[in-house]
């Protein structure tokens, strides 16, 4: 329903919300579809039917509840795709534990400040990613946890193997497990993401199994899964994208979930695509365009797949083109939202035109609404620029132990400020004119110049900094850090890139630096940003 004159929209009440707990849709699926297969894990090689996945989830639920987790605890998850972490997603769920996402790439200091923000009682954990060695962190850190649990085969000694879970969840009768899960409720919280803010330290976003079974499953119902579909999920289940358009999104629809990596890796997403026959395909545009311009590509036959989202950045015309012709995705869509609407508010639909797909992020999901307002918080005119506010069913009960920040972002009425800047046209579609005016968004990943100036800060050399993205064609965005020293000290490119390595994800490390006494600013003493872009890609088109 929407207000011709006005930038606001209703969207389709024809579709009813789950009135359900994770734990009772999970249950529901397996009962309809016991046979059909519900997991693939290529790099693992592992796969499950619904029937299989729900006697291990049973199990490790049981045997969480063996350790002592209690309604309300905090479980940290701090690993890449992998099916333990669909196990504990939907265990900790029946249970009513909350699952607090941790970013794979988190070093040291990031990983404190979570574990310590969300007070996290236990912790799931690879043994190492990439070049982390999440052990030894956590070894030199020291949490005060009541457990870890490492999915390792042969971790440490504080540290409880994954594979001994098994044993001690067959020692707790399956009654305690249901009697558990018929104690919970929808509205209850079920999983906190950190959110960077532009304000300073990551935020926890606390979500509800309302909030994020419903937005899994509304993203589902415009894709058309079914049980007879099969999806590949490249995308990090640590975020939205992955555990809630993806795990849930399958979950509330039958639909096979498939891992092609623990990280995203093109070759091998192809060839599960390809291998598995999918149907379905999520990812960033970085992510389509490394799949699309692989050397190898035309070996594959894809012509199994037919929709998916490519969400987390603008996607250019030619690369929506190529992904429909090329890789076959002709109902391929659009997603656009924020953690804190868990995440999708607006979508493009399988029938939009080529051209709505790419200058657009579509039309406010069913059971929400949205408005475009100015600066007094009045809706503005049909193609006036404004903040895009949500409301409804898929925004988060609020940061966690973070009152204040949660009034600034969801006002008395429950409307979320996003904080991008949009306009809506005279059929309801919205185009976003800018993210938060100062967030860089570099190959899907959002970096916030706050958190990472606060993290300069704390280097000894560093009097002053200020962080500015500039366009890349590769990753969209690329980081540049402005750094005045303080007097008589100094340090190089090299010293600062080095000092960044242990200490924070490699997304955030800037890309160039900058030295400078001084930054451009007003006459009130307003840093000027976008003279410092302006000089920067001046000063590198001159290199």
């Amino acid at each position: 329903m929407d207000q011709p004159n006005q930038s606001y929209s209703r969207g389709s009440q024809d579709k009813t919300l789950l009135a359900m707990t994770i734990g009772q849709a999970f249950d529901q699926t397996v009962a309809q579809y016991p046979d059909g297969e519900a997991l693939v894990v290529r790099h693992q090689q592992r796969r499950y039917t619904w029937r299989q996945l729900a006697e291990t989830v049973d199990l490790h639920a049981r045997a969480f509840l063996a350790l002592g987790m209690q309604v309300g605890d905090r479980l940290g998850i701090w690993a890449p795709n992998c099916d333990e972490w669909l196990i504990c997603q939907i265990a900790s769920a029946k249970l009513g534990v909350i699952l607090v996402n941790i970013n794979p790439a988190y070093r040291s200091s990031e990983l404190d400040y979570v574990l310590k923000q969300s007070d996290c009682q236990w912790l799931v954990c690879a043994g190492s990613f990439k070049t982390s060695d999440y052990h030894a962190m956590l070894q030199a850190l020291k949490p005060e946890l009541r457990g870890l649990i490492s999915l390792d085969p042969s971790p440490p000694p504080e540290f409880l193997p994954w594979s001994q879970l098994a044993d001690l969840g067959a020692g707790v009768p399956p009654e305690q497990l249901h009697s558990r899960q018929a104690s919970l409720h929808f509205d209850q919280p079920v999983n906190i993401q950190y959110t960077s803010g532009t304000t300073g330290f990551p935020k926890g976003a606390t979500l509800s199994h309302h909030n994020i079974l419903n937005n899994g499953y509304m993203v589902g119902e415009s894709l058309g899964l079914t049980a007879q579909d099969r999806l590949v999920i490249p995308v990090p289940l640590y975020h939205c994208f992955g555990m809630v358009m993806g795990n849930l999104g399958c979950i509330t629809h039958g639909t096979t979930m498939i891992y092609p990596n623990d990280g995203f890796d093109p070759l091998l997403t192809l060839t599960a695509a390809a291998e598995e026959r999918a149907t379905g395909l999520y990812g960033v545009p970085t992510m389509f365009i490394a799949m699309l311009d692989h050397p190898r590509r035309a070996e594959f036959d894809l012509a199994s797949l037919r929709t998916g989202i490519m969400a987390g950045a603008t996607c250019p015309i030619e690369v929506m083109r190529r992904v429909i012709n090329e890789l076959h995705m002709s109902e391929v869509q659009i997603a656009y939202g924020m953690t804190e609407t868990s995440p999708v508010s607006l979508q493009t639909g399988a029938d939009d035109d080529i051209e709505r797909r790419v200058t657009t992020v579509g039309r406010i999901q069913p059971q929400l609404e949205t408005k475009i307002v100015d600066d007094a918080g009045n809706t503005v005119a049909r193609g006036v620029i404004g903040e895009l506010c949500t409301r409804g069913y898929s925004v988060m009960l609020g940061y966690w132990n973070n009152p204040d920040s949660t009034r600034e972002a969801i006002d008395a009425a429950g409307w979320m400020h996003t904080g991008d800047l949009a306009t809506m046209d005279e059929h309801g579609y919205v185009c976003i004119a800018g993210r938060n005016k100062d967030m860089i968004i570099r190959g899907g990943e959002n970096v916030y110049p706050r958190e990472l100036e606060e993290f300069f800060f704390t280097h000894p050399a560093v009097a002053d900094v200020q962080i500015i993205g500039i366009p890349d064609e590769r990753y969209g965005e690329e980081i540049v850090a402005w750094i005045k020293f303080h007097p008589g000290h100094v340090a190089n490119e090299l010293e600062l890139l080095s000092w960044c390595k242990d200490r924070i994800a490699h997304f955030k490390t800037p890309r160039y630096f900058k030295f400078v006494d001084e930054f451009p600013m007003t006459v009130t003493g307003k840093i000027q940003k976008f003279r410092m872009r302006e000089m920067t890609l001046e000063e590198l088109k001159r290199n």
